[in-house]
């Protein structure tokens, strides 16, 4: 034993003090790799659509409705089962519904909490009791502990001591709570981690909900998607960012997202796109998505803050360009190929006729100069953003939980791409100077979006900031994989072929083995055992688009959980499970409301596929935390060798 190992074991033996308790840890961590693999959800693109995303995390993507049936078989009415289903997703909305009207509600309590806790111990039966103990709400343990053990006869409990703990909870006004925490509880288990990949923000309405419920979140990991990082950027200042971030707000009538959800002061923005475009009919700039109650007034000021920030966005995203050639974005600059006079542009050597051509903030001398009134309005903007506290919270949340890429359990996590030469070779793109390719342009420009939150440096903050820029809207960002940002064409010009965003090579070569198996060595994968989840692209189910692609080594998981894209997709997300029996990719239904599930029972029905199946039963043994629980092993079992030999002094 050199001197090394010796240090380690004598710090181990302090957690260890006695050939005992390695001994019972070395069982202990044996049960643990002969225990089913945990379940890993993947989600992607939630775009704001809290209401449908929460119930797929609440229902567990079917898994509670399959522990309700394996509990209760045919004891149970469909009614009563569908009943159950809603008390464990929604327990404290729903004991409202129900208390209200209920002849007793001590019976009604006593047989939910009784019910909920059979399908508890249903899904606990394949946890480890450590984990079950750690999983538990702070509070209610004992309880707990003592009834998810109660035999179940119908709806009563027939064990006196557990009647009597429910009783208790009864009289005490702390039924509901006992039931909030033995669904949670429940709801906990059935999702051992969630990968989010990317793209919680924009579009949708309540993005900061999700946050709100993921910081909550006992175990996840999130892959920043473009629309994070742009939403990240905009709370560090940076204009670029700030422009696309109301303007998108404005275009899919989600101003609230803004004053409500994070207290941003837009009223200076409001008076002065109100007054610029007072005689402006605004006409190319229609809304996205028309959200229900807003009036003809409001609809108009969405219309006209939209015009105002696209335009803004075009001067400021101009001065960026001219700050950093080395991001080749020149063609972007289009206010300067305007012909004001005709009404047209010239966009890729064509000239074309302008859907809108009132420009009231635009000097054709000098396009790119912001108006004092506009120029006023960032500062405002800027200020109100960086001095956010709820949203600096949130972002700062998706800092520490996040990252542009992650591996774990031989799936390689990522929002969009892998940026691809047309060969199928790795791309290069200059980052300040320096070209970076495949993992390695991951990891600089993860550096860069960290360096923008935490340098000590003011440059160096400012250069990681609009990094965050350009990963929104650069040819060569992994998390844009297109041939340009065609937010001026979209608006502009109304020839499709003008619009067209072509896709990186990544997306023509997914099917392409040779091609994905370079990706998984430059990642540092086995090629034969790893598979790369992404989203990004929503892919068109009702087309006939495949999801699962290269023989399940590529699984696109944009679905259209937003709205805006269900149109699109034919369907409202995907869900992929990754557990004991392999993976399966869950398709989903859209949700009515988080009302009609907590009143009427509506649950999201989600069909499945499976991706891929391993022929037996996969356990902990299987997976990263395995390998990393038989090192444990493996130094627990030096330990106990050292303290047999007498090289360690046992406490």
């Amino acid at each position: 034993m050199n001197v090394s190992e010796a240090g380690y074991l004598n710090l181990l033996s302090q957690s260890y003090p006695t050939a005992a308790k390695a001994a019972a840890e070395i069982v202990r961590l044996n049960g643990i790799l002969n225990l089913p693999k945990e379940t890993e959800h993947f989600a992607s693109d939630i775009h704001g659509e809290f209401g449908a995303f929460s119930h797929t995390l609440r229902n567990a993507v079917g898994a509670i409705r399959r522990a309700i049936d394996e509990t209760f078989g045919d004891t149970l009415t469909e009614d009563q089962k569908k009943l159950l289903a809603t008390i464990i997703y929604y327990p404290k909305e729903k004991a409202a519904c129900e208390l209200s009207g209920a002849e007793d509600p001590s019976v009604w309590l006593a047989d939910a909490i009784v019910l909920a806790a059979a399908v508890c111990r249903t899904v606990a039966g394949v946890r480890d009791r450590e984990t079950v103990q750690a999983a538990m709400p702070e509070g209610m343990e004992y309880a707990i502990d003592a009834l998810l053990s109660a035999s179940v006869d119908g709806w009563q409990c027939q064990d006196p001591f557990r009647a009597a703990v429910i009783a208790s909870a009864i009289q005490a006004g702390n039924a509901v709570q006992l039931l909030d925490d033995i669904c949670s509880l429940t709801r906990r288990l059935a999702v051992d981690h969630l990968h989010l990949v990317g793209d919680i923000y924009d579009r949708g309405p309540n993005p900061e909900s999700i946050v709100d419920m993921l910081m909550d979140y006992h175990s996840l990991d999130i892959q920043w998607g473009n629309h994070d990082v742009v939403w990240m950027g905009a709370s560090l200042g940076q204009r670029g960012c700030i422009a696309h971030v109301v303007r998108n707000c404005a275009r899919y009538g989600n101003l609230n997202i803004l004053e409500d959800a994070y207290g941003i002061n837009i009223r200076p923005l409001a008076m002065f796109a109100q007054e610029a475009y007072k005689d402006d009919p605004c006409v190319a700039f229609g809304l996205k998505i028309k959200p229900e109650g807003l009036s003809e007034q409001e609809l108009d000021l969405n219309v006209k803050i939209q015009k105002a920030m696209a335009i803004i966005q075009f001067k400021v995203e101009a001065q960026l360009i001219d700050e950093y050639p080395g991001f080749d974005l020149e063609s972007r600059k289009l206010l300067d190929k305007i012909d004001y006079e005709k009404g047209t542009v010239v966009c890729d050597g064509v000239e074309y006729e302008l859907t809108d051509k009132v420009f009231p903030t635009v000097d054709p001398a000098d396009p790119y100069r912001l108006t004092d009134d506009e120029e006023y309005v960032m500062q405002c903007l800027e200020k109100a953003f960086i001095g956010c506290e709820k949203l600096s919270r949130h972002m700062r949340f998706l800092l520490e939980k996040g990252s542009l890429y992650k591996i774990c359990n031989g799936s390689l996590m990522l929002h969009a791409c892998v940026p691809l030469n047309p060969d199928g070779s790795l791309m290069e793109t200059d980052v300040f100077g320096t070209k970076y390719k495949g993992r390695a342009l991951y990891d600089v420009m993860q550096d860069y979006i960290r360096m923008g939150f935490n340098d000590t440096d003011p440059a160096k903050r400012k250069l990681g900031a609009d990094m965050m820029w350009y990963m929104w809207l650069g040819q060569g960002s992994p998390l844009f994989a297109k041939s340009k940002m065609a937010t001026f064409e979209l608006y502009l010009i109304a020839e499709k072929e003008a619009r067209k965003e072509h896709k990186n090579a990544f997306y023509s070569m997914m099917d392409n083995e040779e091609v994905m198996a370079g990706i998984f060595r430059d990642f540092g994968l086995d090629p034969e055992n790893s598979r790369i989840v992404c989203g990004h692209v929503p892919v068109k189910v009702k087309d006939g688009e495949d999801p699962i692609m290269c023989g399940g080594k590529v699984i696109r998981i944009d679905g259209g959980y937003s709205a805006a894209y269900q149109k699109t997709t034919g369907i409202a997300g995907f869900t992929l499970v990754y557990d004991a029996e392999g993976i399966v990719l869950a398709s989903h239904e859209p949700l009515p409301s988080i009302r009609a599930a907590i009143e009427d029972g509506f649950d999201i029905k989600s069909e499945k596929r499976v991706v891929w199946q391993p022929g037996r039963i996969l356990t902990v043994a299987d997976t990263d935390r395995g390998e990393r629980i038989r090192e444990q092993i493996a130094d627990l079992e030096c330990l106990l060798k050292a303290y047999r030999a007498g090289k360690i002094q046992e406490a």
